[in-house]
C-alpha cells in the first residue's frame, strides 16, 4: 500500500484539477441535479465527445425534469437514437416521472432515495449528490476504478464482489469533506485523460509518486480484465416492407427487452417472408437483398440480413395503430429508432446492387 495519507492524495489531485481539470463541459455550466443526472446516465459506456451533442439537444428539448416527465417516451427515445443502451433512456424517463410524482420535481438529497430511482446506482447517486449538492458521497465509475486499482495495485477483476468492496472502501476513505464537486470531477478526469486504459501518461499524473502500479512498472496490468467469454452470434432477417407510396412499415417493440420501445422493421427468422408479413396484413410482390452487416451488443453479435420487400394489402389488412406505422424513410419523424434501423433507412436512397431472392 502506498505511504501517502488520504490528505496527501486529495491535495495532489485537487492541485492538478486547479491547473488541468476540465471545467467547460456543457453539464458543468449551470449545474443542477437534473443536468448532472442526465450527463452521468449518458456518459455510461459512452465517450465525452460522443455525449456532448446528445446532451445539448436533450437539454434544449427537455430543459428540466418536469419537461422530461411529461414528454412521450417516443420523444425521449428519438433523441437517444445512436447512443445505444436504450434501457438508459427508458429508465431516465421513468425516473423523471418518479421525481415529479414522489418528490415534487426536486431531486432528493439522500443517497438511498436517489438509488431508489430507476437506472441510478450507487456511483451515479454519488455523482449527483457530490457535484450538484456538495454532499459527501464517493463515486466508483470505470475511470475511478482504474485510478484506484493502479494506485493501490489491487488485483482481480473489479466486477468481483470482494474487489468491488475493497474499492468502495478506498473511495470512501479518500473522499474529502470539502470541495466535493471538484474532487469528484477530478477523479473522473484523471481516469479519462491521464490514467487511461491503454496508454497511461504516468509522468503527467499527480499520483505517480505514490502509485504502487507505477512503482512496480506495470500500470497496464490494472485493473484485471473481465474473464473473456466467446460472444454468441445470432442472426435475423429484417424486412423493409414497402407499400405503393414508397413508405416503409415500422413496428414498435415491447417496452422491455432488446430495443425495448423502439421502432424497428418486422423480422423473419426462417426466411418465410410471406409468413412474416401475414400478421401485418401484407403480401410480398417482389424482394431484393440489401448488404448484410453485423451489429454488436454487449453480450452477443447480431448478423442482420436486410431485405427490401414490395408489398400489397393481403387478407385482414392491418390498420395503422400505436404498434405499427408507415413512414417516409427520408422523414421518419420523432421516433426512437434502433441503430440498425436508422442505418438502413438512411441507405434506402443510395444506389444498391439488386439481388433477387
Amino acid at each position: 500500500m502506498p505511504d501517502w495519507t488520504p490528505a496527501q492524495f486529495r491535495r495532489a489531485v485537487l492541485a492538478w484539477y486547479d491547473r488541468h481539470g476540465r471545467k467547460d463541459l456543457p453539464w458543468q455550466q449551470g449545474i443542477t441535479p437534473y443536468r448532472v443526472w442526465v450527463s452521468e446516465i449518458m456518459l455510461q459506456q459512452t465517450q465525452v465527445t460522443t455525449v456532448i451533442p446528445y446532451f445539448e439537444r436533450f437539454m434544449k428539448r427537455f430543459p428540466d425534469v418536469a419537461a422530461l416527465a411529461r414528454a412521450p417516451v417516443d420523444d425521449v427515445l428519438h433523441l437517444w437514437t445512436g447512443l445505444g443502451y436504450y434501457a438508459r433512456a427508458r429508465n431516465l424517463h421513468r425516473a423523471a416521472q418518479q421525481v415529479v410524482a414522489e418528490h415534487g420535481g426536486i431531486f432528493p438529497r439522500d443517497i438511498d432515495a436517489l438509488t431508489a430511482l430507476p437506472g441510478i446506482g450507487r456511483s451515479t447517486a454519488g455523482a449527483i449528490a457530490s457535484i450538484s449538492m456538495e454532499l459527501r458521497a464517493p463515486i466508483l465509475d470505470g475511470n475511478v476504478k482504474r485510478v484506484l486499482t493502479r494506485f493501490f495495485a489491487i488485483s482481480g477483476w473489479p466486477g468481483e464482489r470482494a474487489v468491488e468492496q475493497r474499492l468502495w472502501a478506498e473511495a470512501e476513505r479518500l473522499t474529502p469533506r470539502s470541495r466535493l464537486r471538484d474532487y469528484t470531477q477530478v477523479m473522473m478526469d484523471l481516469g479519462a485523460t491521464v490514467c487511461s486504459r491503454r496508454k497511461p501518461d504516468c509522468p503527467a499524473c499527480p499520483l505517480s509518486n505514490g502509485c504502487q502500479a507505477h512503482a512496480d512498472g506495470n500500470p497496464q496490468a490494472y485493473p484485471t480484465s473481465k474473464p473473456k467469454k466467446t460472444q454468441p452470434v445470432r442472426s435475423t432477417m429484417m424486412l423493409l416492407a414497402r407499400d405503393a407510396q414508397q413508405r416503409i412499415l415500422l413496428i414498435q417493440r415491447p417496452p422491455s427487452g432488446l430495443w425495448g420501445g423502439l421502432w424497428c422493421f418486422p423480422e423473419c427468422q426462417d426466411h418465410d417472408v410471406d409468413a412474416a408479413l401475414a400478421p401485418h396484413g401484407l403480401q410480398a410482390t417482389g424482394a431484393e437483398r440489401l448488404p448484410g452487416f453485423r451489429h454488436t451488443f454487449s453480450h452477443f453479435h447480431l448478423d442482420i440480413a436486410p431485405v427490401l420487400v414490395d408489398t400489397r394489402p393481403g387478407p385482414g389488412q392491418v390498420a395503422e395503430g400505436p404498434a405499427s406505422r408507415w413512414i417516409n424513410p427520408a422523414r421518419p419523424g420523432r421516433l426512437g429508432l434502433a441503430a440498425p434501423v436508422k442505418r438502413l433507412l438512411d441507405q434506402l436512397g443510395q444506389p444498391r446492387q439488386l439481388s433477387v431472392l
